[in-house]
């Protein structure tokens, strides 16, 4: 027997119903993730536009690269327990998140968190789409021809070289995603390791350029905090304690999307052991030695060009080899078609086909989040990402912890999987929702959200950076006391 304990499968003809059911949604059968295809789950995610820019963010409020060390570590950590914690879930059950969230939301009620999963993902997959396309704007304006129609056409707020580059990297995100989760896995298998390979000379090349070995920015520390408070928004002393702490806290926050829905690639793992793996390596090693390149890199730009730079797409365009530029602009596309396709297209196909399984398959759940990506586009709503992600990315504390309290301590990781796609089964509670469910969310996302938000001005500033922990604290808290006593009631089951 194997350290895996997979819940009782479903089979056809157990009464399962066609709004909760359909091949996609159902418990996986083929299970080829290998531990380096966990790992590349981390590396296509974290190394992307964004993930860099945050990393090199935090490093200005660390101060020393030693101190942002420890705050990362600190952070990567409990993102691999957290994230082997949800990844297990995914391993025994087999399910995706919109349907292990039936187990604690109920049946139907389970829409809405797969919606706000959804909601967050679509967003950001419009962001990332358009940050890809501007790494190769940034490439094709040495050139006269793309310069010129960048300079002098506009279509839809945007320049026509912009809408080009847009279009080619959507459509490039679609292929992939519509050939299914195999051709995901063999993606991001090739993107992972490309970014960090040129990461890495990216951080070769500036620490070259600049005759040492950077390990922090010189600069002074009024000016330090100030730079840093406007990248972050954490106002903190640069090098303090304080300051770790939100470092470690910022970076575990950053996964906030990811632990929901880390078992929808867990699922296809053979067992614990190669997720355990697989996270070992892709977490708290990767993360680590990707945010120290990151940190290398910030510190060695700063002293060669005499300004700091967070973009790393900003700092490539400044070689002076078009080849470099070309090769970074590439690698840049292709880093975020790899955090797209795994954090960003994923989730949201499960989700939207979650809502009606007849109608709507893994494949025509990608299409609807592209579309929905395509028609912002000429609104840009991510120039102001901060803001929209924290006002409904706060509110995936309380749903991770009412999910992990209901699975782990509730039903003591044993679940009647069958009844996940039953109507009158074991999830129906009150018509398919679970309304002490949505009670102690909505209590966690009081404290999460709206009073970061709107509350005292004493309490976003000294709490801002703990509101996505105060939120999985407080709901589930809030769910295991008012749920408690219901866990001697329903019956689980599993293939022990």
């Amino acid at each position: 027997m194997t350290d895996t304990v997979r819940d009782t499968e479903i089979t056809d003809g157990e009464g399962y119903s066609p709004r909760l059911y359909n091949e996609d949604l159902a418990p996986a059968t083929e299970r080829k993730w290998g531990a380096f295809s966990i790992f590349n789950v981390w590396t296509s995610d974290v190394h992307s536009l964004y993930g860099y820019f945050l990393a090199a963010s935090l490093f200005l409020v660390a101060g020393n690269t030693f101190k942002f060390l420890i705050g990362i570590g600190v952070g990567s950590l409990i993102i691999y327990y957290l994230m082997t914690l949800i990844g297990k879930a995914g391993v025994r059950t087999g399910v995706p998140y919109p349907v292990l969230a039936r187990a604690s939301f109920g049946t139907f009620g389970a829409n809405v968190p797969a919606l706000v999963r959804a909601v967050v993902a679509t967003f950001w997959y419009g962001a990332q789409t358009s940050a890809a396309a501007g790494a190769i704007v940034a490439f094709l304006i040495r050139y006269d021809g793309p310069k010129n129609l960048h300079e002098t056409s506009r279509l839809f707020d945007h320049t026509g070289l912009e809408v080009i580059c847009y279009l080619v990297v959507w459509a490039a995100q679609l292929l992939i995603i519509s050939k299914g989760m195999e051709t995901v896995r063999r993606f991001q298998d090739f993107a992972g390791p490309a970014v960090w390979l040129m990461m890495l000379v990216l951080a070769v090349g500036l620490s070259v350029k600049a005759g040492t070995l950077s390990l922090s920015i010189d600069m002074p520390a009024k000016d330090l905090a100030a730079l840093a408070k406007n990248a972050t928004g954490l106002d903190v002393t640069p090098g303090s304690f304080a300051a770790i702490a939100a470092i470690a806290a910022t970076w575990v926050t950053y996964f906030a999307a990811l632990f929901l829905n880390f078992g929808d690639f867990a699922r296809f793992t053979p067992d614990e052991k190669t997720l355990k793996k697989g996270n070992v390596w892709g977490l708290p090693v990767n993360l680590i030695l990707f945010s120290l390149v990151a940190a290398l890199t910030t510190a060695s730009a700063s002293k060669v060009y005499g300004e700091v730079i967070l973009e790393p797409a900003e700092i490539s365009a400044k070689f002076d080899s078009a080849f470099l530029v070309l090769l970074a602009a590439l690698t840049f596309a292709v880093a975020t078609l790899g955090i797209n396709v795994v954090a960003n297209f994923v989730s949201p196909a499960f989700d939207f086909a979650n809502v009606a399984p007849k109608h709507i398959s893994f494949k025509r759940g990608g299409l609807i989040a592209a579309v929905i990506a395509l028609l912002l586009y000429p609104l840009h709503p991510w120039d102001n990402a901060p803001s929209f992600v924290n006002a409904i990315g706060s509110t995936m504390g309380p749903i991770f912890g009412v999910v992990v309290v209901d699975y782990y301590l509730i039903r003591k990781a044993q679940l009647n999987v069958p009844d996940l796609y039953k109507e009158d089964g074991e999830f129906r509670f009150q018509g398919g929702w679970n309304i002490r469910a949505f009670a102690a969310a909505a209590v966690g996302a009081l404290f999460s959200s709206i009073l970061p938000t709107y509350g005292p001005s004493g309490y976003g500033a000294a709490l801002g950076p703990y509101s996505w922990f105060i939120g999985v604290l407080v709901a589930g808290t809030i769910y295991f006391g008012v749920s408690g006593g219901k866990s001697r009631l329903v019956g689980s089951r599993s293939s022990e």
